[in-house]
């Protein structure tokens, strides 16, 4: 007798799977898809200028539309692009490897912080600049710290303001109009299911004008109301609507259809933490591994922190992979938002009250051969 599960399964991953193949999708009817992600024109973008608060973080930096619009605007400005090239290598110096960050330290330095360099920094202040000059190498890093102050000072100043006025503000404008466009299921393929849990389930899905895979986690409406976790469901979205991490996962689109609340949200190839434990390879994770790991989780955790936002529900399933190997905490639907002046009042089990500490609940260790969180 044919297997009708194993075969629908079969056929699942196999749609699955050719629509992960994007670069092989038909000329036309990519041509067709884009047509689609036609933007506003400028002078219909008047409204949404005015409701935007001009706040170079939040545009900038916070927003990805707006970072990449601004990197490309300093980049018509040799002296504005400097600044930038500066702010990049501080932070690839920072995730550099010990061995070799002095080294890079002392090459911006000699690079960025000296008159006698032709990438010198003219910007930077009379004090600072005169101690460059000067500075030993115990000192190397305080006035690199220095300079990187001054420098993000230096673009929040007429950079940003020449910013405002270019042609790459007014097609920040466009898409920030074309984020206003209402997002329904009919944007969007359903492909397989890739996990299920007590309010709905995850499936892979596509977006029709761009082609991207998504995870669509699909919260069923009478479940929710039956077990009273709406308002559950409402925080978890506000939640990650304020995220901006790598290490935590991404939400790209929110809507809702007829009988489930949907975030659509990054698609994560490389499955959960727990499937590695126990089951590639020898049960167990490798200490280098674990390292890794640990530290990605750990920078998750702290932008929830530094946005008065507690985890609660750290556990292998939660931590997924990538493509290439990094992870990201998911499922923040037990998280919680720390206001000022208050304590969190609720459990997590019947025997112990809660504490703001159990946000660091990832912690590895070996009894034998089986790892435990």
């Amino acid at each position: 007798m044919c297997d009708m599960g194993g075969l629908d399964n079969l056929i699942a991953n196999t749609a699955y799977l050719q629509a992960r193949k994007s670069g092989e999708v038909d000329a036309r009817e990519m041509q067709k898809r884009r047509r689609a992600l036609a933007l506003p024109k400028v002078e219909e973008c008047t409204a949404i200028k005015q409701s935007i608060t001009m706040d170079y973080d939040s545009i900038c930096d916070q927003q990805p539309i707006g970072k990449t619009f601004f990197r490309e605007f300093l980049e018509t400005v040799p002296e504005y692009l400097l600044a930038r090239e500066f702010l990049d290598e501080v932070s690839n110096w920072e995730l550099s490897e010990d061995n070799i960050k002095s080294s890079l330290l002392e090459g911006m330095v000699n690079m960025y912080l000296k008159k006698a360099s032709n990438s010198f920094l003219k910007f930077l202040s009379a004090d600072l600049s005169n101690k460059c000059q000067s500075v030993a190498k115990d000192d190397f890093e305080k006035v690199m710290q220095s300079a990187r102050e001054e420098a993000h000072a230096y673009l929040k100043g007429k950079p940003f303001q020449d910013f405002q006025t270019s042609p790459f503000f007014d097609k920040f404008l466009q898409w920030k109009a074309f984020e206003k466009q209402p997002v329904t299921e009919k944007l969007f393929d359903e492909f397989r299911v890739l996990g299920k849990g007590g309010f709905g389930e995850v499936c892979a899905i596509q977006a029709r004008n761009t082609g991207k895979m998504y995870a669509c986690k699909k919260l069923d409406k009478k479940r929710l109301k039956k077990k009273g976790g709406e308002k559950m469901a409402l925080l978890e979205k506000e939640i990650l609507e304020r995220v901006n991490s790598r290490f935590i996962v991404t939400l790209a689109y929110a809507y809702q259809s007829k009988s489930a609340l949907c975030l659509v949200m990054s698609l994560m190839n490389g499955g959960d933490l727990k499937y590695h434990i126990y089951n590639v390879g020898e049960r167990g994770l490798e200490m280098n591994r674990i390292i890794f790991y640990s530290a990605q989780i750990t920078c998750g955790i702290l932008h929830l922190h530094s946005i008065k936002i507690v985890y609660r529900d750290m556990k292998p399933e939660n931590v997924l992979l990538d493509d290439n190997g990094h992870c990201r905490l998911s499922d923040l639907g037990l998280a919680v938002e720390v206001k000022e002046g208050k304590q969190i009042n609720q459990r997590v089990s019947k025997s112990s009250p809660y504490r703001a500490a159990r946000g660091w609940g990832c912690l590895f260790y070996f009894q034998g051969t089986e790892p435990r969180l």
